[in-house]
């Protein structure tokens, strides 16, 4: 996720587990926002989430993140 910025639309912090994480959310791991484009649902409640940056990470049912979201105007 080189360059990328938020472009003035309205973002808000949100505590996020493998029930509640969804496309779109950006998530900070080692001081670098990874953005959520896939997710794999797994067994035990547990989620792959699939970055931009072609990474994966596994979301086991207790995880917990702080993920900044978008919040969308309809």
């Amino acid at each position: 996720m080189k360059g990328w910025t938020p472009s003035g639309a309205l973002a808000t912090n949100v505590e996020i587990t493998a029930a509640t994480v969804q496309r779109g959310d950006v998530i900070q791991i080692g001081g670098q926002p990874c953005r959520v484009i896939d997710l794999i649902q797994l067994p035990a409640s547990a989620k792959r989430l699939c970055f931009e940056s072609g990474e994966l990470l596994t979301m086991h049912a207790r995880t917990r993140f702080i993920a900044l979201r978008m919040r969308r105007n309809w």
